[in-house]
């Protein structure tokens, strides 16, 4: 929205063309993120109070002192992200509105399920959730297939084996519902302590913005051999909003939290980090990247199957970040050891954008 205004404000004075520049609209995204964060943080909080929080029963009984901290602060994560794309994003581009479209899809559907929750109805049934979410996850893949407007589009690229890609064809769909949806739900296991989701979400978030970058530069594409997306560096704003209102939700989402970020949140976010994968190209990196929501996912699966299978559980409790609190380990402790190690994780990632 600010680019048609500052584009016009540059014919009268030449130096208002610098806001064309990707990089510095990316700066200014975080800081308007984290501002917009920052300012009705403490409002959302005192509105949402009154709703309360339902806390699991099946949880670590550590966590019942936390009954009646408010939820659904996912809501003002949205409203920055949102508002922040809008204003320094090329509002002309595709892939913008696509990210943005699953988001606050996704976003829906954790409102309605953590409406349901707070109310005698306890909240939507675990089919209910997932067929919204598949319905949601396959429109914007299919969409993503036909709007393709390039092979690069539509391949799978392998990180570290130079020239290396497979074309996909229709089985970019499942694929991309794959990493949407499968992203979403994994980053939404792993919500489980004070500021533990949206730690992870903003590191990944800032590197998946290297990619994005990359990918949607011409010069840099080809000189790293990765594949030019016309269009998608664009996201580049969508990833740097999502740090920002993740930067602002965490100052009032640390230990111990004033407020809990619920569905609406992590689905959101978790759809936003899939997507924009997806859209650069990069489903692999964000596997190894998002190491941590795959771990989470993997320990609830496995737990599951054992007991069915054994009657025997292999972790005290899933997620395993619950499995480490019942070892002992301070709740703090968990946070900040899990972000070090997607911290290392993502360091990872990046390193794949010279090592091909």
């Amino acid at each position: 929205m600010l680019t048609w205004l500052f584009d016009s404000l540059a014919a009268l004075h030449g130096g208002f063309g610098v806001f064309q520049y990707l990089t510095l609209r990316a700066v200014c995204a975080v800081l308007t993120a984290l501002f917009i964060a920052l300012a009705v943080g403490p409002e959302a909080i005192r509105r949402l109070r009154r709703f309360g929080e339902v806390v699991r029963d099946d949880g670590p009984q550590s966590h019942h002192a936390k009954a009646g901290t408010p939820t659904m602060g996912g809501v003002f994560i949205l409203l920055a992200v949102v508002v922040s794309t809008l204003l320094w994003a090329e509002l002309h581009n595709r892939f913008v509105w696509v990210v943005l479209a699953m988001t606050l899809a996704f976003g829906a559907i954790g409102w309605r399920d953590d409406y349901r929750k707070l109310t005698p109805r306890r909240g939507m049934s675990a089919r209910r959730k997932y067929l919204l979410q598949s319905l949601v996850g396959l429109a914007g893949a299919s969409y993503l297939y036909v709007s393709a407007q390039g092979a690069a589009e539509l391949q799978l690229i392998v990180p570290v084996v130079k020239d290396v890609a497979f074309d996909l064809g229709w089985l970019f769909v499942p694929l991309a519902y794959f990493v949407i949806v499968g992203t979403s739900n994994a980053v939404n296991l792993t919500d489980g302590l004070d500021g533990l989701a949206i730690g992870h979400t903003v590191l990944i978030a800032s590197a998946l913005s290297v990619f994005v970058y990359v990918s949607g530069h011409t010069e840099f594409a080809s000189y790293l051999a990765f594949p030019s997306i016309p269009g998608v560096g664009e996201v580049v704003v969508v990833c740097a909003s999502i740090a920002g209102a993740g930067l602002g939700f965490l100052w009032f989402n640390a230990y111990p939290a004033q407020v809990f970020m619920g569905d609406i949140g992590a689905l959101a976010l978790g759809a936003a980090l899939g997507t924009i994968a997806v859209v650069c190209r990069q489903e692999i990196v964000l596997f190894v990247m998002g190491g941590v929501f795959v771990m989470e996912t993997v320990s609830v699966i496995l737990q599951v199957v054992s007991f069915r299978l054994t009657g025997r559980r292999i972790f005290r409790m899933a997620p395993l970040h619950h499995h480490f609190e019942l070892k002992g380990w301070p709740e703090p402790r968990v946070i900040v050891r899990l972000w070090i190690v997607t911290l290392v994780l993502v360091l990872i990632g990046l390193a794949t954008l010279k090592v091909r």
